[in-house]
Parts: C-alpha cells; structure tokens; sequence
C-alpha cells in the first residue's frame, strides 16, 4: 500500500496536547502513515503577522490530508493588540485559521459524525453536513443597510422607523452550484454508509421562496440516487427529533447557519463536545478537527478529553481509504468510554489526558481486560422486603466466581419502566447483564416486555416454549390458562433457555457488544439455569484476565489516610489497577487485583508505605492471628485485660476453640507469655465516649523492646473490641520480631 503524508497541525490551547496523546495510535496500528508536523495559530499571527505562514500551505499542498488540533481567534482589536512590537501599525487584518483553510481550499463540505459511544440506551449513528461557503455565512452581512440594498427592505415597518442607518442587514444566500454539490456530497455519504435517509433541514415554513428553490434542487439531486429515502423537516423540529430520537436519522444536510447549530446539538447528543470528531472536505483539499476548540483554561491542565482527537484521526484514515483501521479506534473509544474506567472529567471520570489515551491504545491494541456484569432483580416483594433477595447474592458470586465480577445491581419493582432503565444503563456498557424474575402468567410480569423495550425488540410467540408449558402443566394436572401464554413470548433473535424447574423459560440475546439473559425469579429454578449458562453457554464474553489480589488489613488508619497512600502507589507504578478499599470497625483493608507480574512490586511499595499498619495479608482479624501463633509455639497467654473487660481473653478462648476443632489441640498448652494493656483518656470522657484513648500493650518477656502504642478515638461501646484487636496485633508483632 502507498503510503500516505499527513500534514499535523497542532495549533493553540489544548490541540498540542490532545494530538501529543492520540497520534501514537498510528504506530500502534501500524498505519502507513507519514506525519510532518507545521505550524498555525495564534503564535504564528502574534509573531508573524499571520496565523498560517505560507511555509504551512506549502506542508498542506504537499500532503494528502491534514490534522488540525485547535486553533484560537479573538476580535480584531485584541488581535491587533497582541502582535509583536515590529508588526504592529502594518496594516494586518487577522483572518481566522479556520477561514483561511476553507476559502483557500473550496472546502464546502463540513461533516459532524454522531454516534451512541457512551450505549446505555437505544443505538444511534448519524452525521450532520454542514455547507461552508453560502448561506448565511456567505459574508454578505452589513452593519449598515446599503444603497443598492435598502430599496428591498425599507417598506419593513420596523426599517421605516429606523431609517436606514439604523438598519442592519444579511443575505442568505443558496445557488445551484452551491446547493447540488453539499446534497450530492450528502447522498454520497448516506450511500457509502449505510444510511438509508437524507434529511434536509431547512425553514421552508418561513423562508419560503429560498426553501421553495432548495427543494427544487433536493429533488433533481434525489433523482441520481432512488435507493435513498430523502424528507424536508423544520429544522426546529429537526433539533428537538435529534435530542428525543436521533436513532430515525442517517444523513443531515443543512445550509450553513443551520449546520452550525444543529452540528453543536449532536456533540451534546453524544456526550460533548470532548466526543465530537469532524472533517471538511472540499475540492482543493481537506482537514479534520477536533471540534472542542483550544479551552485555553484546560491547557497545560492535562485534564483535557483526548477521544475526539481519536475519533478524528479515525475520520481521517477513512478519508485515506483505511476503513478498518477507522474502524478499530472507534471500537476501542466505544470500549472505554462505555465502561468508564479511564476516562476524563467531562464522562464523569478522574483519569488525565494521557490515562485516557492510553486506555483507548490499550483496547486498539486488544489488551485483556476484565469482563464486567449487572445483575437487575425484579418483584415488588422484593422491594417491601417481604423476602430477601438471594437471587441478587447468588448471581453476584457465581458470576465473580466466572471471573465476570459485577459492576452495579438492581433491584426493581414491577414496574415496566424501571426495568427498561436498569436494563439500558448497562447495554454497551456491561459485557453481561442478568435480569432475574418477573416472567410468570400474570398481569404484573412484566420483565418480557421490558427487556425487549430495552433491546428495541418485538416481542415473539416461539411455540416450544409454549408447549413446555402444555406440557408440564397437563402433566401435573393443572389447567392450561391462556394467561400462560405470556410465558411463550420473547424478544425477537433471542436463544431460548428451557427451564428443567418450572414453566418459564429464559433467553438470552446478543445487543451492542452485550450479552442479556433473561431468567425466572424462583430461586430453584433460576439459580441451575445460570449454573449451566455460565458453565456451558457464555463462549462469547471476554476470556477473565488472569489476576493476582494483593490485599492487606491495616490497623490505626482512617480510609482517608490509607487511599492518600495507595493511591499514589498505583499511580507511580502505571499498572492498570483500581483499589479498593474497605472499612470495618477497626479494620481498613485495601485490595489490589493486579496483572501477576505485577504483585510482587506493589506488594513491596505497599508494604513500604502500610507497614506500620499491617495486620495480615489474609482476611483475618488480629485475634485470629494471635491464636493461630500462640497454638504454632505451644504457648498460653495470660493478658491484663481489665481495659477489655475480659473481652480479649474471651475472644482468644473462642478461637482456640475454632483452631482445636481444626488441629486436635487446644491453645495454650505449653510455655505461658504475660502481656499488660494500658490504656489513658485524653481530653474526653471514658463513659461517656468523647476525646482519645492513648493505647500501650506490653509483653513481660524480659526482652528490652518498647511496648507498642497506638492512639485512637473513643467513639463508642464498639472501642473495647478496638482494645482488644490492637492487644492481639501488638503481641502477634512482638513473636513476629523475636522470630525475625
């Protein structure tokens, strides 16, 4: 394959940045793709005299497409103000970058791609074609109405009163040459697409003589291409459509002014403007941009948004005739930013610009990743709490057991739209989503048609499930309803899933990179049947990553102080991992799941920094150590408890008795260890649960270590139990240091 030459302009603001973080991505797929980097923007206008030296149009003439970052423009007045002390009093007009490329090089042709890359609802994907060089952009716009104009409006009551100089006037203006080559690009792009409607947005209600002739002109375009559909619509009406449906457009085309506007929606519409690729295409050339601008506020933040930047170079290999390629970046920015691991603020994330960059090479790249799930349990019973939901519980931990950990649970009433919405939060989002319950023969099931809303199905009668149900209820002897015809139907494309337990039957059905299984509610008959699904039909999800947990409980830290800590690890150690973090009373355990390769390295930095906080590497409480050590050496220990209550002598009594059952022994058979625990109130009351306790445990063994002290809040009742947990933690620390 040729290779290609692409002109990268960096420009101003943010474009350095987002381009500095999505440009690898042409290594990583091995592209060949050549980039020479020039200049634009405003330093070349501040010290130059003008924003796009001609060295720039040479590099553009050169190439065969150019990326463009961002550029700034400001107003006359501040532009003239900025430039260099030797430029100034020249007589410079500043005329915006972006002009510039679209006069010079005839580009009439602004292209906005809207899609669904966030999921969680119904799929869409359209595109907005904006016309650059007439309408009311056109640049017949006066500041005051002239000569040859004013005859024309000044029968306007409003212009009578006014007078001419208090008049202000612009033309909107469309011509055949103008009109036929934007509707030709249009249809082009609906045809090569797949988009089987062209949308004409314009205001025939109102500019009726204009729309007339537009019309005219979309018929005669419409006639070289009958296999697309084409409608004119309001372009009102064509916003508010695009906000409450956008699924029912493929291709919308608008003169410029309309354009601008309805393109800006369909950022919102996606998410932002941090989503929003666009290309302008024209005769004499091309470039493609990021349409956020250059935020100067988020420059040098490293907060900025880099997808956009992607899902522009996606535009652009596409326009050099690599459609795959295009395809694999917008694959890999639907990936994150539909599981929201890695993305920036605007997505509702914390990760930087160069985090979330690396994500989307990380999934161009096809790295492993965990598989995630969602689990929705559906009865109003549920919901009063007239009986627990074990089914949520049981599908949690078979699923984590699958290595497919769940993400968010749902418990829903019988409500059709509550389920409808639990179920599209997670489609495109979550590899697997379990809907449980709901699905008998009477009028408050609702959970079938629900999920087909959800999946933008119909609901169909599918006649071995209905004589299942025959089957078994004749077989028992009970009589066959017609109300049990509800449980024949299901989404249409759905795989049945035959119920060995009950009448009804499951499914599961494939939508957007999703898998959705459908099960009853009684726990006998839904627990098997995801047993065997899980065990036999799920070849389709992601292989789980292997992973390693490193976890640690610490003792005397508040989750504050241990996630400052932890954080910072992971962060310098650029593993992809997310901790996570536990409190319960007195323990703060932290959990990383982490690539093996990787456990060994931050299981050292983590000892670094927790050590004086660790209790164990196990789920075990300091008691449960203390025992488990004392019956290792054969000792018996006689602590001054009278801070506990007794509470520590009691609680080691009852795990020697869990370790006997275990080893045939009991604890403290042998050599008797002697330990104090002292404790002082500080600036409170002891009964009364204020101030902090000042802690020290000492062991009488004649060795000269210092006792262990610890400082804690005397928050309640619950503080003895921290009493004895920080005794049993102290004298397990003192074994430890005379074994070592």
């Amino acid at each position: 394959m040729n290779r290609r030459t692409v002109a990268v302009l960096p420009g101003d603001g943010i474009g350095p940045e987002v381009l500095d973080a999505a440009l690898p991505v042409i290594e990583t797929l091995g592209l060949p793709v050549d980039l020479e980097f020039g200049e634009i923007g405003w330093e070349c206008w501040r010290t130059e005299g003008t924003p796009v030296p001609d060295r720039t149009w040479d590099l553009i003439a050169r190439s065969d497409a150019v990326l463009l970052g961002a550029t700034t423009s400001k107003p006359r007045r501040e532009a003239l103000a900025e430039l260099a002390p030797h430029l100034r009093g020249r007589d410079l007009d500043y005329v915006s970058p972006i002009i510039q490329l679209r006069r010079r090089l005839d580009l009439f042709a602004n292209l906005r791609p809207v899609e669904d890359h966030l999921g969680g609802g119904t799929p869409y994907r359209f595109c907005v074609v904006r016309e650059n060089t007439e309408g009311l952009y056109a640049g017949l716009d006066w500041n005051r109405v002239p000569d040859q104009l004013w005859p024309l409006v000044a029968d306007h009551p409003n212009a009578r009163l006014s007078g001419q100089d208090d008049s202000t006037a612009s033309v909107r203006l469309l011509t055949a040459h103008g009109l036929d080559r934007i509707l030709r690009f249009a249809f082009d792009h609906a045809r090569a697409h797949g988009h089987p409607r062209v949308t004409l947005a314009d205001k025939p209600n109102v500019l009726r003589q204009s729309s007339t002739y537009t019309l005219e002109r979309l018929e005669a375009v419409a006639a070289e291409y009958p296999d697309i559909a084409y409608e004119v619509l309001n372009v009102d009406a064509v916003a508010l459509w695009m906000a409450r449906r956008p699924e029912r457009f493929g291709v919308i085309v608008a003169e410029n002014m309309f354009g601008d506007i309805l393109s800006d929606l369909g950022g919102g519409v996606m998410g932002g403007l941090g989503l929003a690729p666009s290309a302008n295409i024209g005769e004499s050339g091309n470039y493609f941009e990021p349409v956020h601008g250059s935020a100067p506020a988020l420059a040098g933040t490293g907060r900025a948004n880099p997808v956009a930047a992607f899902l522009t170079i996606g535009l652009l290999l596409e326009h050099l005739d690599l459609p795959q390629e295009a395809d694999t970046i917008r694959e890999a920015v639907r990936h994150v930013t539909r599981r929201r691991d890695r993305v920036t603020y605007d997505l509702g994330g914390t990760a930087g610009t160069a985090d979330s960059a690396a994500a989307v090479l990380d999934a161009c790249r096809a790295v492993p990743r965990t598989p995630t799930s969602a689990v929705v349990t559906v009865g109003d019973e549920l919901l009063r709490a007239a009986f627990d939901d074990s089914n949520a519980v049981d599908a949690s931990r078979m699923l984590g057991g699958r290595g497919i950990p769940v993400r968010v649970r749902h418990t829903v009433g019988d409500d059709e739209a509550a389920i409808v919405d639990a179920v599209r939060q997670s489609i495109g989002r979550d590899d697997l989503v379990v809907v449980m319950g709901g699905l008998g023969p009477t009028s408050d099931d609702v959970t079938r048609g629900a999920v087909a809303r959800a999946l933008g199905r119909q609901l169909r009668h599918r006649e071995e499930a209905w004589q299942d149900v025959v089957d078994r209820l004749t077989r028992f002897g009970v009589a066959v309803h017609e109300d049990n015809r509800r449980q024949a139907l299901f989404p249409e494309d759905a795989e049945l899933l035959p119920n060995p337990n009950g009448t009804a039957w499951g499914c599961r059905t494939e939508v957007q990179g999703t898998t959705v299984v459908m099960l009853p509610g009684p726990p006998r008959e839904c627990v098997p049947m995801l047993a065997g699904l899980l065990r036999d039909g799920l070849a389709g999800l992601p292989e789980p990553v292997a992973a390693t947990t490193v976890f640690r409980r610490t003792l005397g830290l508040i989750e504050a102080d241990a996630a400052a800590l932890v954080d910072r690890i992971v962060q310098d150690s650029g593993v992809p991992v997310k901790p996570a973090y536990r409190w319960h009373y007195p323990y703060v355990d932290v959990r990383l799941d982490c690539p093996p390769e990787s456990a060994a390295e931050l299981a050292k930095r983590l000892d670094a920094a927790l050590g004086a906080y660790v209790v164990t590497d196990r789920e075990r409480t300091a008691v449960e150590e203390l025992a488990r050590l004392l019956d290792e050496r054969g000792l018996a220990l006689e602590v001054d408890d009278r801070l506990t209550r007794g509470g520590l002598g009691l609680e080691l009594a009852r795990q020697a008795g869990q370790l006997g059952e275990q080893v045939g022994e009991q604890v403290g058979a042998g050599a008797t260890l002697r330990a104090s625990l002292d404790g002082t109130w500080n600036g409170g009351d002891r009964d009364r649960f204020t101030g902090t306790v000042d802690l020290t445990c000492t062991v009488h063994d004649g060795s000269d270590r210092p006792p262990h002290t610890l400082t804690i809040p005397n928050r309640g009742p619950e503080v003895v139990e921290y009493f004895s947990q920080f005794a049993a933690w102290a004298i397990v620390r003192h074994l430890s240091r005379e074994s070592a």
